[in-house]
């Protein structure tokens, strides 16, 4: 039995390395079912560089377009949104008023469709991806049927002052639960769409994460949890604990089990590697409490969570779009609506 465990084990780590080993910037994403509605959705931000993050509050009613020249998209935002910047250049992670939720997350094997400035289809800049989905769906299945009769496509480009070319995919959850992850493979939008799939890390392409999971599931966490820092392992972990915590609608005893989790998941602060430079370390980290509406963000060089309760916050066409500067190692601690400040929305990057 102990030589027939053992195989087993040697076996997937080899079948992990070979899956996972791919030059990426790492970030895990979770999402929990709780009880009576309960639902969070977390995610941590790696980088193997400092990635200045600052919190956003986006009002209804903002005119936008894709930034990609004349043929780019245009919309009004049906909804307000409380997002993650990153740069000051993109909103990489969000939640918008009806408590939909997007992330953005590394993936290398992206390839998305051609695209000819000012001639043929429309198009939206990446960094504007996940704004769109926050800015004008109410919960997954809407942003599903829409997005998936592609009617744009979406742009991307370097990330400025590098050679890096940006290749995302994007995963949202709204407050029932549901789930779904957008990928560009081989130029071609492939939509997954399924309440189960609450855990996402970056490379591979979604499908062959769902391999890994299906393999892990033979093994027993109690026995056996993969602990290094590389995405199989990290999507491992994420899977299985985040099915372990207690099931509750204790909201308190819910958030510190999914902060415990996306925790695990996270590489400590200066770890690196020179032959692997798909290890990077864990910048911020955010809960979106998606039955209370409340946002938490954890800057992993500060000693203290921000939160904010939409509740208090004015997402009318009259609101303002405001700013909590974070960039810097502000220290704030709490629920820190008031310590918004009015500030001139940032300029999208497109091309």
């Amino acid at each position: 039995m102990k030589k027939t465990l053992f195989k087993a084990f040697t076996g997937l780590f080899l079948a992990s390395i070979l899956l996972f080993s791919h030059n990426v910037n790492a970030c895990t994403r979770v999402v929990y079912h709780g009880l009576n509605g309960t639902v969070l959705t977390a995610r941590s931000m790696d980088w193997k560089d400092d990635i200045p993050a600052n919190l956003w509050v986006f009002p209804r009613g903002i005119h936008r377009n894709g930034e990609v020249g004349k043929t780019s998209v245009k919309w009004t935002s049906k909804y307000g949104s409380v997002i993650t910047s990153s740069w000051d250049i993109a909103s990489s992670d969000g939640m918008n008023e009806k408590g939909l939720v997007g992330n953005l997350l590394w993936l290398a094997e992206t390839s998305y469709p051609k695209f000819v400035k000012d001639k043929g289809k429309a198009g939206l800049s990446v960094s504007l991806w996940l704004q769109y989905v926050l800015d004008n769906f109410q919960n997954v299945q809407e942003a599903v049927d829409f997005l998936s009769k592609e009617e744009f496509v979406v742009v991307s480009s370097n990330i400025p002052g590098t050679d890096k070319f940006t290749t995302v995919h994007l995963s949202i959850s709204d407050k029932t639960g549901d789930n779904a992850i957008f990928e560009y493979v081989d130029g071609k939008l492939v939509v997954h769409h399924d309440k189960s799939y609450v855990t996402m890390t970056n490379s591979p392409i979604f499908e062959e994460q769902l391999a890994i999971e299906t393999y892990w599931k033979g093994i027993p966490g109690t026995i056996m949890l993969p602990g290094t820092n590389r995405a199989a392992d990290r999507f491992v972990r994420a899977s299985y604990y985040i099915d372990a915590i207690p099931k509750t609608d204790n909201t308190r005893v819910a958030l510190a089990s999914v902060f415990g989790v996306i925790r695990n998941c996270s590489v400590p602060l200066g770890i690196s590697s020179e032959t692997e430079p798909n290890i990077s370390s864990t910048r911020w980290r955010t809960v979106a409490d998606q039955k209370n509406l409340v946002y938490y963000f954890e800057n992993v060089l500060n000693p203290n969570v921000v939160w904010v309760d939409f509740s208090k916050i004015d997402f009318s066409e009259n609101g303002k779009v405001r700013k909590l500067s974070l960039s810097n190692n502000e220290n704030y601690a709490g629920e820190s609506s008031a310590s918004f400040k009015d500030t001139k929305p940032f300029e999208f990057m497109g091309l």
